[in-house]
């Protein structure tokens, strides 16, 4: 069973930035797939961004070159530094996680493990 636990969300102006962070039990993240994910009200879940277990990474085009995630093996934490925001990257965001490997499109597909969210507000 992984668990994820995440925060670093609030409010902050179009062009700010924001680092939220994800603590990880239950499992070494690199031996895991781990990413972020998005929810807008009256939208659908949107993958933001992933990184397999080798560190490779993957973004939806809407946040490339803005978005970077990272992550902390030893302090079993990922981030996500989010900079140059806009106002459509208000959302609640959620860290998950996949045993083992992403699956072949985990920005379409999801992974299997989603954190409770922390929610990002972007202000004028």
């Amino acid at each position: 069973q992984v668990q994820l636990a995440e925060s670093g969300g609030g409010s902050v102006q179009t062009g700010g930035s924001l680092r939220l962070s994800c603590v990880v039990s239950g499992r070494p993240l690199d031996d895991a797939c781990l990413g972020w994910f998005r929810q807008a009200p009256g939208k659908k879940r949107e993958g933001v961004a992933t990184i397999d277990r080798d560190g490779s990474t993957k973004y939806a085009g809407s946040v490339k070159g803005r978005f970077t995630i990272s992550r902390d093996i030893a302090m079993n934490t990922i981030y996500l530094q989010m900079n140059n925001v806009k106002p459509e990257d208000g959302a609640m965001y959620y860290c998950a996680a996949e045993i083992l490997y992403c699956n072949p499109d985990p920005l379409y597909y999801g992974l299997d493990y989603y954190g409770k969210g922390t929610l990002v507000t972007i202000s004028s």
